[in-house]
This record gives structure tokens, sequence and C-alpha cells, in this order.
């Protein structure tokens, strides 16, 4: 009886998953940091709008999970794209004050925000990231919405 393991059915989404993993790996080397600090955040524009909704809502409640809710102001670059807007009202909603240009009190914390959206094998990459904590999961994208299709991957800096 022999089994070819590497071109089982049962490994395909597997196989998928640890590729777009590589993939969002090699790719978060790659991103530039500006002169604040800030990551530069990119999303690609054809995310339909529920999907970047139900992303950006699983993401920041994640997010909420590990900085505390509203606690402090976000700091976001700004950005006209669904993903964009959609992290926005969603850090809004759970009690965050965003800034996106704006200069703040020297009292106020404000924590840095950036994220990524990569398109990858048929599903999405989100990534949000501070200066204390990187949040990513891969969704699978309808055309009504997205579902998570992954665990929460979480690293938490010193």
């Amino acid at each position: 009886m022999n089994i070819e393991l590497f071109h089982s059915r049962g490994l395909r989404p597997l196989r998928s998953f640890a590729a777009a993993c590589s993939l969002a790996i090699l790719l978060s080397g790659c991103q530039s940091i500006g002169t604040d600090g800030i990551v530069a955040s990119s999303a690609p524009p054809e995310i339909s709008g529920p999907a970047a909704s139900a992303i950006a809502g699983d993401m920041v409640s994640r997010f909420a999970e590990q900085i505390g809710p509203g606690k402090a102001t976000v700091a976001l670059k700004a950005d006209t794209s669904p993903f964009g807007q959609a992290l926005e009202a969603a850090l809004k909603g759970w009690g965050y004050a965003v800034v996106t240009d704006q200069k703040t009190d020297s009292g106020t914390r404000v924590i840095p925000l950036a994220y990524v959206i990569l398109a990858v094998d048929g599903q999405v990459l989100a990534r949000l990231s501070t200066n204390s904590v990187e949040l990513g999961r891969a969704y699978s994208v309808t055309a009504s919405g997205a579902t998570p299709a992954s665990a929460l991957s979480l690293m938490r800096r010193g």
C-alpha cells in the first residue's frame, strides 16, 4: 500500500495555509517604517465593504483583548480604502479615539497602529501591528462578508 501524502486532497488546505503564512512572514519583513514609527499600511481596494467590515470588526475585538477597550488614542495613517474606513469605524465602535494627522496633547497615550491586508490563494491575510503587539489571521472572503479561516496569531514585543 503506497499512499502519497504530499498529493493528498486532505492536505491541500494545510499546504495552502502554510504557503500563505510563509508569504505573509516574508512580506512582513518588507514593510518600511515611516518617520513617525508607524509601519506603512496597505489594503487592496477590491475587498468589498461587508468583507472589510467583518475583518476589521474581528481584528479590533482581538486588539481590544490585548490593549484594553477604549484605553488609548489610536494613530492611523489616513486611508480611503474600504478596509481603512472599516478599521477606523470598528476602533471608534470599541471606544478608541482615532487620530490620523492630528497632534495630541502630551498627556494622551497614543498607540501607533498599522495594518496589512494581503490576498493569497483565495484567502485574505490580515495583520494589525503596534509597537507592543502584532495580530494576524487568515479569512475566507465572500461577497457578503468574511469568516476566520485560521487561528489568531499573536506576537508580543518586550
